[in-house]
């Protein structure tokens, strides 16, 4: 079983980190780890290791988008060692420490695999005399799963979209869809969890193309987009609406009734006093945490309605209001 790697603590990086803030870190490392000035230190050739491990798939931005929504161990379970640092250019971030991108990934796959040159002998330390470094003493041809064996071929994943009402991510949901996939059509039963959030992505795994002479298919992504709500906004599991009330009503109190997205409607006390866009909390009326976590809460935020224009008799009170301080 493959063990969890926070790629983010390993580079000692935010997980918003920016490309250079990344670069910047990486090249601190990469430098302070690095085998020539740490030798015979295998924990320092590990965490050289991993270090760069990390970043081959922090700086990507479509493997950290894969890394961030799936996590280490299912990152690594899809990817192979030879996957993660397929495009890593280490010659261009290291090349100030003599550094060619063709040496270290020759070394790293072989010779020839991005184009080498065969010279039949190892790149020559920039930190030093003695013998060179080479990644593969650290990496090895077979220490990690994947890394330097050729991974079967499988299918193409495939990525749909499904679209759903906010009452159907609170209630969760069954939703049918149909898709081809290696040229037959399907339909397939999809369960959405309560609690789920827009831009979701769920996997259904072997649903996707079927992968050439038998060998296993790809997986279907879903999607999930749910439709604006004409009255709430969701913020996490939390939901947010508006209700307007009278500046008389703020001033002297009132009870409003209020909508809730799944039950009926909830009579709410306003006290005297209520500041324009001050929240009252209803708890527990928000969305359901997808797995075990608690439900959200709802807020209704207060609009006082002042009038553009007043009658008479209104602008006499609104007068002797103002002679009474108000």
């Amino acid at each position: 079983m493959a063990t969890e790697k926070d790629y983010y603590k390993i580079l000692g990086v935010a997980r918003d980190a920016t490309p250079e803030a990344l670069k910047k870190q990486y090249r601190k490392l990469a430098m302070e780890y690095h085998p020539d000035r740490n030798k015979g230190n295998k924990e320092a050739e590990e965490k050289f290791k991993n270090i760069n491990e990390a970043y081959a798939v922090l700086s990507d931005p479509q493997k950290r988008k894969q890394y961030d929504t799936f996590g280490s161990t299912r990152f690594r379970q899809r990817f192979s060692q030879e996957d993660i640092f397929q495009g890593f250019d280490i010659g261009d971030v290291l090349k100030d420490f003599g550094f060619t991108t063709d040496d270290i990934f020759g070394s790293i796959f072989g010779r020839g695999r991005r184009g080498g040159r065969k010279t039949g002998r190892r790149q020559r330390s920039p930190f030093g005399a003695g013998q060179g470094f080479d990644f593969q003493d650290i990496f090895g041809s077979s220490g990690h799963p994947g890394f330097g064996v050729q991974q079967p071929a499988r299918g193409s994943d495939l990525t749909t979209e499904i679209r759903i009402t906010l009452e159907e991510a609170a209630r969760g949901v069954q939703k049918s869809i149909t898709l081809s996939a290696g040229g037959k059509t399907q339909t397939l039963n999809v369960k959405v969890p309560a609690g789920v959030s827009d831009g979701k992505r769920l996997r259904l795994s072997g649903k996707g193309d079927p992968g050439p002479s038998g060998t296993p298919p790809g997986d279907l992504y879903l999607v999930v987009r749910v439709e604006p709500h004409p009255l709430f906004r969701r913020e996490k599991e939390d939901l947010h609406l508006e209700k307007e009330i009278r500046l008389s009503e703020a001033l002297l109190g009132t009870t409003i009734e209020v909508p809730t997205l799944l039950e009926e409607t909830r009579k709410v006390r306003v006290p005297p006093g209520t500041q324009p866009g001050a929240k009252i909390r209803l708890r527990e009326l928000g969305m359901p945490a997808m797995g075990s976590g608690a439900p959200g809460d709802a807020y209704v935020t207060v609009r006082v309605s002042v009038p553009k224009k007043l009658n008479k008799r209104q602008k006499e009170l609104a007068e002797e209001l103002a002679r009474e301080g108000l």
